[in-house]
């Protein structure tokens, strides 16, 4: 395997099984396939992992078909199958190999408080095959939604250089979720446990519908009357795997049960509205441009509130009035009517009254004023209202300076964006290049961010902070796609495929 990996100058896309392999592995590896540009290599291992077997599990049963593992690997194009033995894994034995543990807060719920010392087993094991094989894309199932949440906090907390990508449960035609153990089911037994996944997506659909309360009490008393032997249901925050607030907007359904003696799990997600992703940061950190592309790439509506704020600043400097009085501005809100058009071709129409003000707005004059605006209280309230209406159904990513603080607070995903001081300058310099404006000197643009950064933070009214729950992503040195990637992959940390599924043809 290490003579193959050597050989490989592509990328290397990896989906690590335990065998019995059926058409969700088969689907983690077309993903594989299609992850990343240009020539890539999928490697396919197969390895029944001791360390994550309790007691009086099933170890020695659990199914090893490595004939028809090979058939549908190859059908499903994997590059190549690498079936190591314990030696090799472990190679001083399996009970004298160093182990990780998994803090307590990801396993102390769910399967972890079931199952102890699994996800210790499991983390071990995942980070042994990543150090042999060393790859670019980890490809997981979101169907062990407990697994793959630890697993991306163990990568992105030991800074572990592969990406993970999660794809949505992949289900038979009985709305079973695909699993290596319902081989052990019998015909009777396979007819009841088709009515676990069907209880919960009942659940879901009435949540969705009328709002319903999901009572785990209640729920678990509805599986066990079917006779299905009830192991644990749960309502969590997807990230945290501890319990969800009452009012989170996205949170976790989870639930095992044994059927005979087969366990089973599954999950759903319940969703009050759609996921919002709110992008802080100060001026000229490259927000409106990532934003729009992420917005694009994830299917997302996008919101640019600092538009919004500009365009405010074009209608008060059109009118004459002075940016700095509070007053005189207030008096040019009545009627105003601000719209933001959807994205063509990576670019947002802007209209004030009407008026396509797109291009005005971007003008030095205004941006030398916005600040001024943007600090007045009767300007934020009349906006901020407007996004709140905006965001009520959810579904999009706006970007400004204080979306996760007053805006979006409770948005699924917060990222302050920003960059040097030298760097945004450096950027400025570029767009005013672009637009056709005269481009002061690189150390005057730097010294105007320089106050503007500090006007900003110190404003009564909304000032520019980082949330508590943000994600601070420094953008110096990095490209316009390398940030994009990095919000993508912090998105698909918080939001499951299965919650808001990937665009037509995005991987």
């Amino acid at each position: 395997m290490q003579r193959w990996r050597a050989g490989r100058s592509e990328p290397v896309h990896f989906v690590p099984t335990m065998g019995s392999l059926h058409q969700g592995h088969a689907q983690l590896i077309q993903r594989a396939r299609t992850l990343g540009s240009g020539p890539r290599s999928v490697l396919v291992s197969v390895y029944v992992n001791p360390l994550q077997f309790g007691v009086g599990e099933d170890f020695a049963q659990y199914p090893r078909t490595l004939q028809a593992d090979l058939q549908l690997a190859a059908e499903a194009g994997a590059t190549a199958l690498w079936c190591p033995d314990d030696g090799q894994i472990y190679p001083g034995g399996a009970q004298e190999a160093f182990r990780l543990q998994v803090p307590e807060s990801l396993q102390n719920r769910l399967c972890g408080a079931h199952r102890p010392g699994h996800f210790d087993g499991v983390a071990t094991v995942v980070c042994r095959l990543l150090a042999l094989t060393r790859p670019d894309w980890l490809v997981l199932g979101e169907k062990d939604w407990q697994q793959l949440t630890i697993l991306r906090h163990l990568i992105a907390d030991l800074g572990l250089p592969t990406r993970i990508s999660g794809c949505a449960t992949v289900r038979d035609p009985d709305g079973l979720a695909c699993s290596s153990r319902n081989a052990y089911l019998t015909a009777s037994e396979r007819v009841l446990a088709a009515q676990f996944p069907a209880l919960l997506q009942a659940c879901a659909q009435q949540f969705r519908d009328r709002g319903t309360a999901v009572d785990p009490v209640q729920l678990s008393g509805a599986l066990g009357a079917t006779g299905l032997a009830v192991e644990y249901v749960d309502v969590l925050d997807p990230i945290s795997l501890q319990p969800a607030r009452p009012d989170q907007a996205l949170r976790l359904l989870a639930a095992a049960v044994r059927c005979g003696q087969t366990r089973l799990i599954d999950h759903v997600f319940l969703m009050t509205r759609s996921p919002i992703v709110a992008i802080d940061g100060p001026a000229g950190a490259g927000k409106s441009t990532v934003t729009r592309a992420f917005a694009e790439r994830m299917g997302l509506l996008y919101l640019d509130t600092g538009a919004m704020y500009r365009a405010v600043t074009w209608w008060v400097q059109q009118k004459g009035a002075d940016p700095a009085d509070a007053h005189a501005v207030e008096q040019l809100l009545t009627n105003l009517e601000i719209e933001l058009e959807p994205l063509r071709d990576g670019i947002q129409t802007v209209r004030v009254n009407g008026e396509n003000v797109t291009d005005a707005i971007r003008d030095p004059r205004v941006t030398a004023s916005v600040s001024l605006v943007a600090a007045h209280a009767c300007v934020r309230e009349l906006l901020t209202r407007q996004q709140k209406r905006l965001g009520e159904q959810g579904g999009l990513v706006a970007e400004g300076r204080d979306i996760g603080t007053a805006v979006f607070p409770d948005a699924e995903l917060k990222v302050f964006l920003t960059a040097t001081p030298e760097e945004r300058a450096r950027r400025r310099a570029k767009d005013l290049e672009a637009r056709g404006h005269a481009v002061p000197d690189l150390a005057v643009l730097e010294a105007q961010i320089v106050e503007r950064d500090r006007m900003d933070s110190t404003r009564d009214v909304a000032p520019l902070v980082q949330a508590v729950d943000a994600t601070e992503l420094i953008t110096d040195g990095m490209s316009i796609d390398e940030v994009i990637e990095a919000l993508v992959d912090l998105f698909r940390f918080r939001v499951a495929e299965e919650a808001w599924p990937n665009p037509a043809g995005q991987g």
